[in-house]
């Protein structure tokens, strides 16, 4: 039975995982949403919440923590300044998850992962 197993193992060691899922969030913050697999995109959505949680908090221990997490000064930098300001007044559901249908090679469930004020921010300009 899979009760209590809080993480997908995505084929991977633990280490590559974690720099898979943070190579991710990193990517996400600076282009405001990416394409990836539906399992991938599950699997990232905690530690990118996680992390504009730590944003939002704004302490030099949280963008350490942040930093530990990440490994890019950049990325850390454009959360702490640019993103995480955003979601000041929402209290969780930073992200949002559109299943985009199979990917024509290997049938793989394909999905968009995005921020949900910076897609609303976008509509509302453009």
């Amino acid at each position: 039975m899979r009760h209590r197993k809080r993480n997908v193992k995505l084929g991977r060691s633990s280490a590559h995982r974690n720099e898979l899922l943070a190579n991710q969030v990193c990517h996400l913050i600076r282009r405001g949403r990416i394409r990836t697999t539906l399992t991938k995109a599950k699997a990232l959505r905690p530690v990118a919440e996680k992390m504009v949680t730590l944003g939002k908090k704004g302490t030099l221990a949280h963008r350490r923590h942040a930093l530990s997490e990440l490994h890019q000064e950049d990325a850390v930098k454009q959360l702490f300044d640019e993103l995480a300001p955003r979601f000041t007044d929402r209290s969780g559901g930073y992200t949002r998850i559109l299943k985009l249908g199979a990917r024509s090679s290997d049938g793989s469930e394909m999905a968009l992962i995005e921020w949900v004020e910076a897609a609303e921010s976008v509509g509302q300009t453009g």
